[in-house]
């Protein structure tokens, strides 16, 4: 029988478990993960902090489910220490778990910029539901709020505290929002209507240090803006949690570095997900986790798929408005493009000898799905470039 061993819990573990269930229905499958918790929407975490959502009903899979699939799953267990020669990790009380394949899905943790002050009570960054439970208890009797980033996670979880009656200023060191998502043009459209919202921006600025004795009072802004704050959000992007593949002595730059077959440099170890880089691209986005994680399931459990890669694609919310890009969103205006616009609507498509290379589609997202399988079919459309924003 084979002892199959997935550390981390996100939507990279949990698919793999899924798949290596499917072709394996004797096998063992054992998930670890550091939170309290079943794999849950970590997306939806900013309708927790709203109150839209209940704790209960973030949660994709119960653990009822992980009985039903015979998957052991033990929670709130950090690991400590690799032997891949042995072919065992060790957790934090020293308990040996042995595997004869191994997934690395330990996903990624936020990125807290050197700052002043960032130790202080009320700094938060939001990843995890443990930090979004922080977030609410804190957040119960202050008014003033500052998000010190753009990220996406942290716009949302603004945008949940703006709703409960919070004033929240954005602090951005780029010069527009959503600068991985959005062109000039784009962020300029989605600031425009968050300032109808009721946020205040200081786009192009940089933290000097949050002030404040024991908790924090503000944040302190190079130039000397001294804006007031009773909370910091840090929302500042994510680096891949890459502790346990250094333990394991596994290649990574970015990321965990990963083949076709989603295998590391280590024999009978896998990665996916948040921590994995592929042919030099972490992707860092729910698709590609998704499809990493199944594809690694699929091998480890003596299947054959490949990963091609995953078209760089995000269809969101971002307070409350819809939003969806991919590709190359060609930030400099070099390549050809078609742009419709009005007042809620700003979508843009990128075009590069007659194939879609990238599009932007804000305040409305249909036909996102068409454009993108064009362009991943890499279609010749010089006979549909006037009709594209047609349905």
């Amino acid at each position: 029988m084979t002892g199959y061993l997935i550390i981390g819990n996100g939507v990279a573990g949990t698919t793999a478990a899924e798949n290596i269930r499917k072709l394996d229905k004797t096998g063992k499958i054992t998930v670890v993960t550091e939170e309290s918790t079943p794999f849950y929407y970590r997306m939806r975490l900013p309708d927790f902090i709203s109150g839209d959502l209940t704790e209960d009903k973030l949660n994709a899979k119960k653990e009822a489910w992980y009985k039903d699939q015979g998957i052991d799953l033990t929670l709130n267990t950090r690991i400590q220490g690799a032997n891949p020669g042995k072919r065992a990790v060790t957790t934090q009380s020293n308990q040996e778990i042995p595997y004869d394949r191994l997934l690395v899905a330990t996903g990624s943790r936020s990125f807290i910029p050197p700052m002043k002050g960032a130790d202080k009570k009320g700094v938060f960054a939001l990843r995890t539901i443990q930090d979004a439970r922080n977030i609410v208890a804190w957040s119960k009797n202050i008014q003033k709020v500052v998000l010190i980033g753009g990220g996406l996670l942290g716009l949302e979880a603004g945008n949940a505290l703006r709703n409960l009656g919070k004033k929240l200023t954005v602090v951005e060191f780029f010069p527009r929002l959503l600068p991985r998502q959005l062109d000039v043009a784009g962020g300029g459209r989605l600031q425009t209507m968050m300032e109808g919202m009721g946020f205040s921006f200081r786009l192009g600025a940089k933290t000097q240090e949050i002030k404040g004795e024991d908790r924090v009072s503000g944040v302190l802004l190079e130039g000397g803006e001294l804006l007031q704050a009773e909370m910091v959000i840090v929302s500042a992007g994510v680096r891949p949690a890459l502790e346990l593949a250094k333990a394991l002595n596994l290649d990574h730059d970015k990321g965990v570095k990963v083949d076709e077959e989603m295998k590391t440099s280590q024999p009978g170890i896998y990665a996916a997900g948040d921590v994995a880089e592929f042919k030099g691209i972490p992707y860092g986005i729910w698709t590609a986790a998704t499809e990493q994680g199944q594809i690694a399931g699929i091998n480890m459990a003596g299947g054959n798929a490949l990963y091609k890669g995953t078209v760089m694609a995000n269809t969101l919310k971002v307070v409350g408005v819809d939003l969806a890009s991919a590709g190359n969103i060609d930030v400099e205006n070099k390549l050809e493009s078609k742009v419709l616009t009005d007042q809620k609507v700003y979508k843009k498509i990128v075009l590069e000898n007659d194939q879609i290379v990238g599009c932007i589609m804000l305040g409305d997202t249909k036909g996102f799905t068409k454009i993108t399988k064009l362009m991943s079919e890499k279609q010749n459309v010089s006979q549909i470039k006037e009709k594209l924003f047609s349905e």
